[in-house]
């Protein structure tokens, strides 16, 4: 007997969960490496570009099928197609994004244990333990096992809540901690010695280098990816809307949420770089580029902290509940995909699916950390390299060509009897069906062939 369902209880209550979903690491730590990586404002300019263009028409794709089929992705899937060969690829396509959300929770639980233990070691600093200190910001096996069963345990206790006691909860208590907080850094970096030369080189662009090829696709897999799209994270969080709501406004209420914070997040990560800079950090490597991914999150910006003295503790700290508070909004809705279905289709408790799919996971993150070297990397570029544009592009297959017109028509007009003079249904079943598979596959062919 399948378990029962939940629903969220308010728009607001989705929007927070929905943009905790997305505002991941990929906003907080992704977007402004990217940008620093690839001219500062131009990659900007094209980013919001894409997002709006490209990335909010798949997510439409991901809420439509779920609010509809009101069941996990498997099932979801399966609804829409037609025939027998088509409900076996929609099968196959959920179990893909179901494995393929696990495994990249596997590594993110990871990757989130060192963003508590770097919070951690500020406060062991201050209070003399520097050995304490040094082990939490050191890499070991024993660290990264302690923080990844943490942070594991605490996304469980949450999903183990339910859809209103447990994910909308926490997401609309974690969400505007995590505005205030980013609000707060900014605020506050933006006083500082070289700061200001970090947001001219974030906010003035080169229009010359924004329609560059390889910068336009970087855009687009930012913009893609950070939505969590593809891996049917939204698909689930959509079957919990209410129909009478309007999707479509609540599709593009949780792009601009998530853009706006990615953009807040560069507006704290590229001037926070200068000013180490002007504190005598280095923050260019060898050819001349600004410092990116996890050498500036866990070298620059600690080495910037470090020489802020008293003060540089309480802005250490901040930042990595920053970081936790993202990773944890996002890893919600990644665990919240397979429980679903455990829960759903093999009729465990949501208590017993949470802690046992959670249990699953934290294994093969043990095994990532005992083999770290080969696991890791491997990991992530299997999931975000290869699975997650592909799955991506299969639901926007289904919502445009597998789907019935007609229906997915019927499902938006739920809480949108307008929608077929809309703008919105004017434009979306192109981009869907034309557009969005064809820059999927862009970014796909520029992952795989570099």
């Amino acid at each position: 007997m399948a378990g029962t369902r939940g629903e969220f209880s308010s728009r607001l209550g989705f929007i927070l969960a929905a943009s905790g979903s997305a505002v991941g690491l990929g906003n907080i730590w992704g977007f402004p490496t990217q940008a620093a990586s690839n001219g500062g404002a131009a990659f900007l300019l094209m980013y919001l570009l894409m997002a709006f263009m490209l990335a909010y028409p798949a997510l439409m794709a991901e809420l439509i099928i779920g609010r509809h089929a009101k069941a996990n992705i498997v099932t979801a899937l399966r609804q829409v197609s037609g025939n027998g060969l088509t409900r076996f690829i929609g099968s196959l396509t959920g179990f893909a994004g179901i494995i393929t959300a696990s495994l990249i929770l596997a590594f993110y639980g990871i990757v989130a244990g060192w963003m508590i233990a770097f919070a951690a070691a500020p406060m062991a600093s201050t209070i003399g333990a520097e050995g304490v200190a040094s082990w939490l910001t050191g890499f070991g096996n024993e660290r990264n096992l302690v923080f990844m069963l943490i942070f594991m345990l605490m996304t469980s206790l949450i999903i183990s809540g339910g859809v209103r006691n447990g994910i909308e909860k926490w997401s609309s208590r974690l969400m505007p901690v995590l505005l205030i907080i980013l609000v707060g850094l900014i605020g506050y970096v933006l006083t500082l010695p070289g700061a200001m030369e970090g947001v001219k080189v974030y906010l003035l662009p080169d229009f010359g280098r924004s329609f560059n090829f390889q910068l336009i696709v970087n855009a687009l897999g930012q913009a893609f990816f950070s939505l969590s799209l593809g891996v049917g994270t939204m698909l689930i969080y959509g079957s919990y809307i209410s129909k009478k709501e309007n999707i479509a406004s609540l599709g593009r209420a949780i792009t601009l949420i998530d853009i706006g914070i990615a953009v807040l997040a560069g507006m704290l990560i590229i001037p926070a770089m200068y000013v180490a800079q002007h504190n005598g950090v280095e923050i260019f490597d060898a050819g001349g580029k600004l410092i990116a991914e996890d050498t500036l999150i866990f070298t620059v910006l600690p080495a910037l902290f470090d020489t802020m003295g008293g003060t540089g503790v309480v802005i250490g700290f901040s930042f990595f509940v920053l970081m936790t508070i993202a990773a944890l909004t996002s890893s919600i809705s990644m665990l919240e995909a397979p429980v679903s279905y455990v829960n759903e289709v093999h009729g465990l408790s949501r208590r017993a699916s949470s802690f046992l799919v959670s249990g699953i996971i934290a294994v093969i993150s043990v095994l990532i950390v005992f083999n770290f070297g080969d696991l890791f990397g491997l990991v992530i570029n299997l999931t975000t390299r290869y699975a997650q544009p592909l799955l991506g592009l299969m639901l926007c297959l289904f919502a445009g060509w597998i789907w019935h017109r007609n229906q997915v028509l019927e499902e938006i007009k739920a809480g949108f009897e307008q929608a077929e003079q809309s703008l919105f249904w004017r434009i979306w079943p192109v981009y869907i069906r034309y557009v969005c598979p064809l820059a999927i596959l862009t970014v796909f062919g520029q992952k795989v062939l570099g």
